[in-house]
């Protein structure tokens, strides 16, 4: 934000110099005056929930992809939609490091620039998602080690960055038996790593038999390991697309949402407001936000909220302010 001050004509200076002194001074205090309701007001709404909002990157995934915002400078625009948190995306840092000459050194500059804006701006670094980096369900032991060993650095970043977490991916087999003996076997592997290094890995409903909130706990209470847990999403339970496809194609099969959060809240450790479209009303248009907000309350969860804006109607900015506003709205009537 800018602050504009009163700016008084050179020519007349010398003959009002006290006048505008005196208010210059009253405007000041006026400008002061005006600014701590809002203030207040800010202060009064974090008090009022119980959570916190942060800034899904993937929300803002158009205008980085089209060239038209820098992701180095996300924290400093999240700052200026008023966020207190930020979650990275990976995949929006690749082109980056990847091809360079030094791609670890590339990718530790592209970090240092990160926290240096994060310190900046105020921002808190909350979890970095992670994307691909191999399939840590794959079928092969030695896709999912390859997969382990890819996703370290990201656990390396996290820990640098301050964030709490990464967020994997398991799609692997379409065998729910088999799914859930390798996406354990990945987890665990994972999970050791990063357990040393005092960050958490979590899983995102995202498709396929990781959207089966059934089978995923179920998983989370074979690996059994306290820094390995679940980021539930209101919107990603989609089991089956036309074509096998994995993104894009009509949803075919879907597992329910509101009972896939309710089971995922016992392990979760981040939550993503997932959101698409709004009404005149300012109500998401396929998801019901006060009954998910009461599942999570219920479930004793006080954490971050990330916001995930995935609409076309709104641009980035319209659909992130306006799933920020319901939010507040409807955890302030809980």
């Amino acid at each position: 934000m800018t602050n504009n001050s009163l700016v008084h004509p050179r020519l007349l200076f010398m003959l009002v110099a006290l006048t505008a002194g005196f208010y210059s001074c009253k405007n000041n205090q006026q400008e002061e005056q005006e600014q701590e309701p809002l203030a207040s007001t800010e202060q009064e709404i974090s008090e009022d929930l119980f959570f916190d909002l942060s800034l899904a990157q993937w929300s803002l995934s158009q205008p980085i992809l089209e060239g038209n915002l820098d992701p180095i400078d996300f924290a400093e625009k999240a700052n200026e939609l008023g966020f207190e948190g930020i979650e990275y995306v990976s995949q929006l840092y690749t082109p980056l490091y990847k091809d360079s000459a030094n791609p670890k050194e590339a990718l530790q500059t592209v970090l240092d620039s990160l926290k240096a804006k994060s310190e900046q701006y105020n921002v808190e670094n909350v979890l970095i998602m992670v994307d691909n980096e191999g399939d840590l369900a794959s079928n092969s032991e030695e896709e999912r080690n390859t997969a382990v060993e890819n996703h370290k650095k990201w656990v390396d970043a996290a820990e640098f960055l301050g964030a709490h977490s990464i967020r994997v991916n398991l799609f692997g087999s379409e065998v729910p038996e088999e799914w859930q003996t390798n996406a354990v076997d990945g987890l665990s592997k994972l999970g050791e790593y990063a357990a040393e290094k005092d960050i958490n890995v979590l899983v995102e409903n995202h498709g396929y038999l990781s959207s089966n909130a059934k089978l995923l706990v179920e998983v989370m209470e074979q690996v059994d390991m306290e820094n390995v847990g679940t980021l539930p999403d209101f919107g990603n339970f989609c089991l089956k697309r036309e074509g096998g496809e994995r993104w894009e194609a009509a949803c075919v099969e879907e597992y329910p949402k509101y009972q896939g959060v309710e089971e995922m809240m016992e392990y979760a450790k981040a939550v993503s407001a997932k959101s698409y479209d709004f009404d005149e009303a300012g109500e998401e248009t396929t998801i019901d936000y006060k009954k998910m907000l009461q599942t999570i309350k219920d479930a004793g969860y006080t954490g971050y909220i990330g916001i995930e804006y995935e609409g076309q109607r709104l641009s980035p900015e319209e659909g992130i302010l306006a799933t920020k506003n319901l939010l507040i709205e409807a955890g302030q009537e809980l």
